[in-house]
């Protein structure tokens, strides 16, 4: 039986800075949007451009990274499979979202460099899924039958919106 294939790859700008929750489980996750531009001249030598937006969402040690080093304009490669979900909006319609469910990242932009991100990032309402937190969820005690805890994200991560750093190449962990 042959295999299927989901997968993705594309390289854009990021549309704003990406913002990190936490799910009710403890596991981080991060959104982002990028745009990809794609030129091309018609039969009469027009150049003409187009922009697509893709929604990334990137978990738990990737979502993170992506958190800390990424801002509005970073050029970056993402490699991921697609993903529908359906939910409900708050009126009652069913909604569908496509996103792209990121599995490497790599930043294409120079240190310090930022690129052109287009005017016209569209908006889409956000799915009502899960109840995410924006700060990890507070530590519980051990359970009757002596079980530790599960593993939280460390009390000494960066804050959920980026902060503009300066980085020595030894800090960067790709």
């Amino acid at each position: 039986m042959a295999k299927d294939l989901n997968k993705v790859q594309l390289t854009g700008h990021l549309g704003a800075d990406p913002e990190m929750r936490y799910t009710a489980q403890g596991s981080a996750v991060t959104t982002f949007r990028v745009a990809s531009n794609r030129t091309w001249r018609d039969k009469d030598g027009n150049s003409h451009e187009e922009t697509e937006w893709f929604r990334i969402v990137a978990w738990d040690k990737l979502g993170e990274i992506c958190n800390q080093y990424l801002t509005k304009g970073t050029r970056v490669y993402i490699e991921g499979r697609l993903q529908t979900r359906k939910w409900t909006d708050r009126d009652g319609q069913e909604r569908y979202t496509t996103e792209v469910i990121a599995q490497d990242m790599i930043i294409l932009s120079a240190k310090g460099e930022r690129g052109p991100v287009p005017d016209a990032e569209p908006v889409y309402d956000e799915p009502v899924d899960e109840p995410v937190r924006r700060t990890p969820p507070p530590a519980s005690p051990r359970s009757a039958n002596n079980n530790p805890p599960a593993a939280r994200p460390p009390a000494n991560r960066a804050p959920a919106r980026n902060q503009p750093q300066p980085l020595d190449d030894e800090d960067i962990p790709f």
